[in-house]
């Protein structure tokens, strides 16, 4: 489990991360979530030991990462922001040397590299140069070293960045698989990670929580939840359409020339609307039901401007 009571760092003048709070429990993928300059980075580098707070507490499985630091950071894989790796190394080379400072060596070693380079498809750029390799190939490297001691929590700062889909989807598999008894904190401004990886979210701005919530808990705050959008063929009577009952209105998107219904909060408004297209014989292309868009919450959180 992870702990952490009233973290709080300053620079100088400057709060980046305010009075922090909230529990991890093994089995959880927590998408830790804010805009640029929330706290993000700095609350995962003080949960690291890589940064000491200016107060407050932080403990991996009930080791306090000030006072017990080296066995707290044996529980912990970490991939930083950016992926930092020794550019200069071989692939192989870096996760030999990372092997040998987890305390690896000989053929638990070489089963704990091979295990990793398989997991994440590095096989064609093990005698490259860390430094030629794209931003995904590094990415993955990263990950790579942050999984080779197999450890019991994993904290990942943008965890996807640089890689295209296929390799996206191949690593969220990854960390499923790895969530399975393990506590996983992904770090990310990708809002589809969420929906695809979480089982909880946390969303804070200018250091401060602001929101502890399920994703589906937080598209159910969107004003998009259990909106009704619709492509036709023809012009639809929006009169009809607002007297629906539970309808809070109507908007329209030119772009994908698409017609959205808004439900009214609690309301369910998705038999009325297909009963009055029945009832009209519109011929409608498209008809989908929304569960929210989380990136209209994240706007609002961030913003203050949520309830």
């Amino acid at each position: 489990m992870i702990e952490i009571r009233n973290l709080t760092k300053r620079f100088s003048r400057h709060t980046a991360v305010d009075d922090l709070s909230f529990d991890v429990r093994p089995g959880e993928v927590l998408g830790f979530l804010g805009p640029n300059g929330a706290g993000k980075s700095t609350t995962m580098k003080m949960l690291t030991g890589f940064l000491a707070p200016t107060s407050g507490t932080a403990s991996i499985h009930g080791f306090d990462i000030q006072t017990q630091t080296l066995k707290a950071q044996r529980l912990i894989g970490y991939l930083p922001e950016g992926a930092p790796c020794y550019g200069d190394m071989r692939v192989r080379g870096f996760l030999n040397f990372m092997a040998e400072i987890r305390g690896f060596r000989g053929a638990e070693k070489e089963r704990r590299v091979a295990r990793a380079v398989e997991q994440l498809e590095l096989a064609t750029v093990l005698g490259q140069n860390i430094d030629t390799l794209s931003k995904g190939f590094k990415r993955r490297v990263g990950l790579a070293q942050a999984i080779l001691h197999d450890p019991r929590v994993l904290i990942l700062d943008e965890p996807t960045d640089g890689l295209d889909p296929n390799q996206k989807h191949q690593v969220r598999q990854l960390i499923q698989g790895l969530a399975e008894d393990k506590i996983v904190i992904i770090s990310t401004h990708i809002l589809e990670e969420v929906g695809a990886l979480c089982s909880r979210t946390v969303v804070i701005a200018h250091g401060k929580l602001v929101v502890d919530a399920t994703p589906l808990e937080l598209e159910r705050r969107s004003r998009y939840h259990q909106a009704v959008t619709l492509v036709s063929k023809e012009p639809l009577d929006e009169a009809a359409l607002r007297a629906l009952p539970g309808v809070a209105g109507l908007e329209h998107n030119r772009r994908e020339q698409s017609l959205t219904v808004l439900a009214e909060p609690g309301a369910v408004i998705f038999p009325h609307v297909n009963e009055l297209i029945r009832a009209r014989g519109w011929a409608i292309r498209e008809l989908d039901v929304e569960r929210g868009r989380l990136d209209e919450v994240f706007r609002n959180l961030t913003r203050g401007e949520a309830a």
